[in-house]
């Protein structure tokens, strides 16, 4: 929903509704009657016939109750000796941050930045939501050529450390079928369709200097 119909009345966190609704308002009230009219056309069918995206669902409750709150609790406690109190209060802040560094993608990322790739569209490139979020924030790329696994042009580098996560997947063979966009169509598109900087937000001229 949100890449076929970024920044609409049918994208879940519709960014031109201001940036508390984008970053986590759109948790919090009923959704747009484009987004329930809309995903009634998406084909989900690839997710439900895969056996350990179900397995997750059906034991989501448990999973999280013992992964999220439950062990990061119990650990400190027993190894250490961190009163209940402190390593519950830790854990919960642990959360809140988590979910906030992953609700910039939809904020940020949509609001503040530059647009290398594409300047018609609202996602743009932001390195405090790549640092924050491991990655996605490169996220005019994103949109651009979602197909692409690094999410970015710059691969696997200390701004991206989920690429990195999946390279080392691939290479025990958990990950396969990894796409990327040629190097070449990249540069042709930013050309055709950027702002007019590179993937560091710098004008082009500029950073051909270098």
């Amino acid at each position: 929903m949100h890449h076929r119909y970024v920044d609409t009345d049918a994208d879940p966190h519709n960014s031109t509704r201001g940036f508390f609704y984008s970053h986590m308002g759109w948790l919090v009230v009923r959704k747009h009657p484009e987004i329930l009219k809309r995903c009634k056309f998406i084909d989900l069918s690839d997710l439900y016939e895969n056996p350990v995206l179900q397995f997750q669902k059906k034991y989501k409750i448990p999973f999280i109750g013992t992964m999220c709150f439950l062990m990061p609790t119990i650990v400190p406690i027993y190894f250490w000796n961190e009163s209940f109190n402190v390593a519950w209060h830790l854990c919960i802040l642990r959360y809140a941050v988590n979910l906030h560094a992953t609700f910039t993608i939809n904020s940020f990322a949509h609001l503040w930045g530059y647009r290398p790739y594409d300047k018609s569209i609202q996602p743009v490139q932001n390195e405090f939501v790549s640092l924050v979020s491991m990655g996605e924030g490169f996220h005019n790329f994103h949109h651009v050529y979602p197909w692409d696994y690094r999410a970015g042009e710059l691969g696997n580098n200390m701004l991206n450390l989920t690429t990195l996560f999946i390279d080392l997947f691939a290479k025990i063979g958990w990950a396969y079928d990894l796409k990327t966009v040629p190097k070449d169509l990249v540069d042709k598109r930013a050309r055709r369709t950027g702002d007019g900087t590179d993937l560091w937000g710098r004008k082009l001229e500029d950073a051909n200097e270098f």
